[in-house]
């Protein structure tokens, strides 16, 4: 008969070996595809030299896949007689793009791996950080391995996905959430470095925040009148093709565009982290890798469960 100890210590090897199973790894297809990694960054590449705002929507494809139940791929599903697609949901209607990169970065994967072996949702990880590289940021190890899910979920995302007219506590809770902390959050929020939000999303705060420089909000009032020109763009920072540290400098100064950017700097517990990076390229490169693998990390679906889809816009 097995001893109580040795029954635990049993079931305590087997449950850390499993762990180390269905653990993710950067290694995940050195030995299925080694031809993966390369092909994804060419097509990423490609795709933001064509147009360099693409790097920013690769990016949050990832952010806004990996907040709704995890990094599982589910916010490139389309509608089905069965859900409505993630992409209907309030943070990411008419507003989340790119599919047609991963459409494209997918088909050129299964091309030269010769069978569908790499995941959408991995798809979205390693595109996320080639984007970075892309336009001038940092690299980091992706963590490889996640499946794809089989569902999605529009009333998720609607309640999970972070607003832009969060406030700090707001923020602090909803990354709390993930299981993200507070330099996660600020780290996280330093992608906003590159890429464009569109009028409808920053119209209050030019026009009735109180803690925002006059000089800039007169500035993006000129493209984003009081009614109309929703869609008008307007860049997150003074260098929105460049990966740097102009985001945290503009918050110092009280230029944050979103309400959810400047609360990063309003007084509160993350003033001092956004100074820091303000002043430190260095700090805020590696916080951010180290943030994103975080991020990369939540929840994903591991060894038979979930699917590699075909087609990333549609179950198997």
């Amino acid at each position: 008969m097995v001893s109580p100890t040795n029954f635990l210590l049993q079931t305590f090897l087997w449950l850390a070996l499993a762990a180390t199973a269905f653990s993710l790894s950067p290694n995940f297809y050195h030995n299925v595809c080694p031809q993966a990694l390369p092909a994804i960054k060419r097509v990423v590449e490609a795709a933001v030299h064509k147009e360099r705002r693409m790097g920013a929507s690769l990016l949050r494809l990832h952010f806004h896949d990996c907040f709704v139940n995890g990094c599982d791929g589910s916010l490139l599903l389309d509608s089905t007689s069965s859900f409505e697609t993630e992409k209907n949901a309030r943070g990411n209607l008419n507003s989340v793009r790119g599919f047609e990169v991963v459409d494209q970065i997918k088909a050129e994967v299964d091309r030269v791996c010769g069978r569908p072996v790499v995941s959408c949702a991995d798809i979205l990880a390693v595109a996320a950080r080639d984007s970075v590289v892309a336009l001038g940021g940092p690299a980091w190890k992706v963590r490889l391995g996640r499946r794809d899910s089989t569902t999605a979920s529009r009333t998720l995302a609607d309640n999970v996905l972070p607003s832009a007219s969060m406030d700090l506590p707001a923020l602090i809770n909803n990354f709390k959430n993930q299981g993200l902390n507070k330099r996660d959050l600020v780290a996280l929020s330093g992608g906003h470095t590159i890429g464009l939000s569109q009028c409808v999303i920053f119209r209050n705060r030019v026009y009735n925040a109180t803690n925002i420089d006059t000089a800039f909000a007169k500035e993006r009032r000129a493209t984003c009148p009081r009614t109309g020109g929703n869609t008008n763009l307007a860049p997150f920072d003074p260098t929105p093709a460049r990966f740097d540290t102009a985001y945290f400098k503009n918050l110092v100064k009280e230029r944050g565009l979103l309400t959810s950017d400047q609360a990063l700097f309003s007084g509160g517990s993350t003033n001092k982290l956004v100074e820091t990076y303000s002043r430190n390229p260095d700090a805020f490169w590696v916080d951010f890798g180290k943030s994103m693998i975080r991020m990369g990390n939540i929840k994903p679906l591991t060894g038979k469960q979930g699917q590699i889809r075909v087609n990333c816009r549609k179950v198997n």
